[in-house]
């Protein structure tokens, strides 16, 4: 019997491993719905046991509202137009979904699409990265069930979420060459945050030195420090009256996005003292264990692309930035999916089989997503459930409405909103048609004495009337004559 050729068993390997991915399809299909529906059902769940917050829900619903009714989206939370908050356009095109329906769930649900989706961009980088269909599945799994997705999903709405899928899309068209796929994917990231402009330069950057993808870098690379220093030095000072607000966040090395870039290297004790400490390290720790099965030194090259969204995490002085909790991690997954990729296709890492990884990953799962708040830290607010639904449906109109942080997102489809808060002068009580509050649970760390005395100073004030109470929840409302 006449052996094959090497060209026939190429062909017929080539045919094997398109048999196997078809296989695969069905399964990474059903993965792909379930977590969007999972993912839309738990922050829809939370937003309606009113467990969502002011910042950022609120922030980002009332802008999106305002911006499908033709109307300027200036936050009256934030006290200056939305584009000043983080020069994220995004929301404009967002706004076409409130033109069908305002509805915050629109932000809720294509998040949970936009995380999910993140998965079919995985998938083909693994298959393109020569991984066999069933640890392709295993990187799937890996992504769908890293804990900073499921809780960025729980944690309100933000606008970074798009950046996700759009980042491993971007690397999964500039290996492929395709350059007007990849060009719209950066526009994309670039849209979401003026931060993210750093983790596109960064990505230009390892596309051009380590990955040989010269074109795709330098565009990158160019469109990346171009747009950061433009939204940064021109569009938020324009549209916030001031620096980009999250700057606060470094104020130890400077006022400016600039000035702080340029005290990193100037003031390295300063920087010391904040990079190595215990929330650092245990920050690290919870990242990348994980996924530490599949990382190899040979292959963290594309780490490299991660590099300013986590140096600006450890260089943060501020908590949330150091917790897997909040949103702050997202854009360094891509970069540690195609590590995984890389370390896997040389044959490397401690676990290689599809049953290992997604033990490892749901294991890790069930010990750092959030899943738990719903039976622990959302249950000592049910009692004032049922008063707090109440008292919302009597807001029937778009006046103004002063009121708590959890109470905010579900009435914030309206021109003003502002929250009573301890730490900050009360605004003025004319400006509001209503006053809603919720006295037995105010917001997280706020006194509820703080909130009933709110309370009795509307009271005291002869143009409101108390149109609803019970459980400690009150809705006053400004008598028209």
């Amino acid at each position: 019997m006449q052996n094959s050729s090497p060209v026939n068993a190429r062909l017929v390997d080539q045919s094997l491993s398109r048999t196997q991915s078809q296989s695969q399809f069905p399964i990474l299909t059903g993965m792909i719905v379930v977590s969007a529906l999972i993912l839309f059902a738990a922050s829809s769940l939370r937003h309606a046991l009113i467990q969502s917050n002011a910042w950022d829900l609120g922030i980002f619903d009332q802008a999106v509202y305002l911006i499908s009714q033709g109307q300027t989206p200036f936050s009256s939370f934030l006290g200056f137009h939305i584009i000043g908050d983080h020069a994220a356009w995004l929301f404009y095109p967002l706004a076409l979904l409130y033109k069908i329906s305002p509805n915050v769930h629109w932000l809720l649900g294509v998040q949970a699409i936009a995380l999910a989706g993140g998965a079919i961009p995985t998938w083909y980088l693994a298959r393109l990265g020569g991984l066999e269909p069933e640890q392709s599945v295993a990187v799937v799994a890996t992504y769908l069930l890293f804990p900073v997705v499921f809780n960025t999903n729980l944690f309100d709405f933000h606008p970074e979420v798009f950046a996700l899928p759009a980042l491993l899309t971007a690397i999964l068209a500039a290996r492929l060459g395709r350059v007007i796929w990849f060009v719209l994917a950066i526009i994309v990231i670039l849209g979401c945050k003026s931060i993210m402009a750093l983790t596109v330069a960064s990505l230009g950057f390892w596309l051009l030195v380590f990955d040989q993808r010269r074109l795709c870098g330098a565009i990158a690379l160019v469109a990346g420090i171009a747009w950061f220093l433009l939204a940064t030095e021109a569009i938020i000072p324009s549209f916030g009256g001031g620096q980009e607000v999250s700057l606060a966040r470094y104020a130890y090395l400077g006022g400016s996005a600039l000035e702080i870039a340029k005290n990193v290297f100037l003031k390295p004790g300063a920087v010391i003292s904040v990079v190595f400490s215990w929330l650092n390290l245990k920050y690290l720790v919870l990242l990348f264990l994980p996924v530490i099965w599949g990382l190899s030194p040979a292959h963290l090259t594309p780490l490299v692309g991660a590099f300013p969204a986590l140096a600006l995490n450890l260089l943060a002085d501020y908590e949330p930035q150091k917790s897997l909790v909040y949103q702050y991690s997202l854009p360094i997954l891509p970069f540690i999916l195609v590590a995984i990729i890389s370390t896997l296709a040389a044959g490397k890492g401690f676990l290689r089989s599809k049953r290992a990884i997604v033990l490892w990953s749901l294991f890790f799962f069930f010990a750092l997503a959030r899943w738990s708040y719903f039976f622990t830290k959302y249950m000592p607010t049910l009692d004032t459930w049922q008063a707090s639904r109440e008292a919302i449906a009597l807001v029937q109109t778009q006046g103004g409405v002063l009121t708590s942080e959890q109470l905010a997102p579900q009435v914030s489809q309206r021109p003003l909103v502002k929250l009573a808060l301890p730490y900050q002068e009360l605004p003025e009580f004319e400006s509001f048609q209503y006053v809603l509050l919720n006295t037995r649970h105010p917001g997280v760390n706020i006194d509820p004495s703080f909130a009933k005395g709110v309370a009795e100073k509307v009271k005291r004030r002869g143009e409101f009337q108390l149109r609803y109470q019970r459980d400690d929840v009150f809705l006053f409302e400004k008598i028209i004559n």
